[in-house]
């Protein structure tokens, strides 16, 4: 029997994934979350063997939550299913030690066999979203360009972001002048924009 925790902020869906995947005859739910922070504690106290985490949630994103997971509980994997298919997305869940990459349209019977592969160590990605990674290239911002992007996609002024990144103003500016060249766009915020859309950030 493969153990599984469900991580995903709409308790509908959770809800939903957890009643088809109790169907198959070798996979249980054990454990269900709501919040990204909430993920390694619970897998290690129901003995998950997969964590199957969507990416938009609470507390932590489901890409900081299979980081959390591949560095506390080396033996568990993690398959990122979410919504939100970016080839961004795929390339940093697989950084952050993601066994598996699938979107929520994915048919009941290829999630559950993804949820064996990943569990018999084997890599999964969509195929689509591998594709559209390979061609779209790595993400060209810097971590600080991606952190005060990050924080532009709030809407606050420079002197907030420096303040929450812990740089100056100038420097701030510096990263978002260069982050909008990088994403050709003309504001701060359309950068944040786009880079959220590309899943850089």
């Amino acid at each position: 029997m493969i153990r599984l925790l469900l991580a995903d902020d709409q308790a509908l869906v959770r809800g939903a994934l957890a009643a088809l995947l109790d169907l198959e005859n070798d996979l249980e739910v054990v454990a269900q979350v709501g919040r990204g922070d909430e993920v390694v504690a619970a897998a290690r106290e129901a003995g998950a063997d997969v964590c199957l985490l969507d990416i938009e949630m609470p507390g932590a994103d489901g890409l900081e939550a299979a980081a959390a997971v591949a560095r506390e509980l080396p033996g568990v994997r993690t398959l990122v299913v979410t919504t939100f298919g970016r080839p961004g997305y795929l390339r940093r869940a697989m950084e952050a030690g993601a066994s598996g990459f699938v979107v929520k349209d994915t048919p009941s019977a290829e999630l559950a066999d993804a949820v064996r592969r990943v569990h018999a160590g084997l890599r999964v990605v969509d195929p689509t979203l591998a594709a559209e990674s390979l061609s779209g290239g790595t993400s060209p911002l810097t971590a600080r360009e991606a952190d005060v992007l990050r924080e532009a996609l709030t809407g606050a002024t420079v002197a907030r972001i420096a303040a929450a990144v812990h740089l100056s103003p100038g420097t701030v500016r510096n990263h978002l002048s260069s982050a909008i060249g990088k994403t050709g766009t003309a504001t701060r915020a359309e950068a944040a924009r786009t880079a959220r859309e590309q899943g850089w950030i």
